[in-house]
């Protein structure tokens, strides 16, 4: 590393062949990353299996009913691969799922990856569309909570976050059916028209389960908001800048956001994951063909495959999506990569 002097005072600067330890170190952190998401994607697989493979039930029992005859039985379990023992069920399964195959639903006799791609274009619009909403609400709020620290208007941003934190989706979102489907006629109390319609059209279809998703996420996220700016705010910088002349809401935005951002993307990231994998209860409530409603569904008809497959598939979007989030926090704070 050189050393070069402007204006009297030492400066640090970096040679081109001194960026290499740099990013030997980001290296480094990135393949244990990698090797904790692959651990982590192992163990979440062997306790799928295992908690959904010792649950009661048969597939093929219920599928025949409980009448049927021992052979057509015994048939039918081998038919459907249940005849083979667990381990090596478990391990046909894992390399199935590397290979892009998730197996065949034995309730609808199709490919379990046509029907998550199905679905998927219900469940991953909804939690961006949730995510946005939620961004929008909890922004302004976190903002102006901090700019009014100790005031009323503080106060009142708090008090209907913990509102927020309190009040369960499921049920806000049947009250937001009961206000605007029952009684206003805004928008359907259920159902997805498809998004051959328009995008409008589907778009409205998704608006009151993205606003029961979003509601908690957001007062989540004002917290946090609040929280991150206020830390900002007693830094020297920002006393610099005041001293300079800037009044408080200009200070706090020219200088006091951005520095903010960091912890505030981290729990952003961690909602996408939580609102794609989580919408079970509000796709139930509103009956969405989405992701969440084919897991409920295909633990009903005991379709062992498709409950596996899908709730692997939503652990792996938690787990990548944490660490991409991991990725990006290192590449913007250089401590994270120097305790590696």
């Amino acid at each position: 590393m050189r050393r070069l002097i402007v204006s009297g005072d030492l400066k640090s600067c970096w040679t081109p062949a001194g960026t290499a330890p740099t990013l030997a170190k980001m290296l480094r952190y990135t393949l244990k990353r990698l090797l904790s998401l692959g651990i982590s994607l192992a163990i979440a697989s062997l306790v799928i299996f295992a908690v959904i493979e010792v649950a009661p039930g048969d597939p093929a029992s219920f599928m025949l009913g409980m009448n049927a005859q021992p052979e057509t039985l015994a048939a039918l379990r081998a038919e459907l691969g249940l005849d083979t023992p667990r381990p090596e069920r478990y391990v046909n399964w894992v390399a199935g799922m590397l290979t892009g195959d998730f197996g065949t639903s034995y309730t609808y006799r199709t490919p379990v990856s046509d029907m998550v791609a199905q679905r998927l274009w219900v469940s991953l619009p909804l939690a961006v569309f949730a995510l946005a909403l939620s961004t929008l609400i909890a922004f302004p709020a976190g903002v102006y909570a901090a700019a009014r620290r100790g005031r009323g208007g503080d106060v009142g941003v708090m008090g209907a976050t913990q509102l927020g934190v309190a009040v369960p989706n499921f049920w806000f979102a049947m009250m937001l059916v009961l206000l605007f489907s029952i009684n206003l006629r805004w928008f359907p109390a259920g159902g997805f028209a498809g998004w051959d319609k328009g995008i409008l059209t589907g778009l409205h279809s998704l608006t009151l389960p993205a606003i029961a998703l979003a509601l908690p996420q957001a007062a989540i996220l004002a917290r946090v908001m609040r929280s991150s700016l206020l830390d900002v705010l007693g830094e020297d910088f920002m006393r610099t800048a005041r001293a300079k002349g800037l009044s408080e809401w200009q200070a706090l935005r020219r200088h006091g956001l951005r520095n903010a951002m960091i912890p505030v993307l981290t729990i952003i990231g961690l909602q996408f994951s939580f609102l794609l994998a989580g919408g079970i209860i509000i796709e139930q409530v509103f009956y969405l063909p989405g992701l969440g409603r084919l897991i409920f569904q295909s633990i009903s008809a005991r379709d062992l495959i498709v409950v596996e497959s899908v709730t692997m598939l939503l652990v792996f979007a938690v787990i990548f999506v944490n660490f991409c989030v991991d990725l990006a926090y290192a590449a913007v704070d250089p401590r994270l990569r120097s305790r590696t």
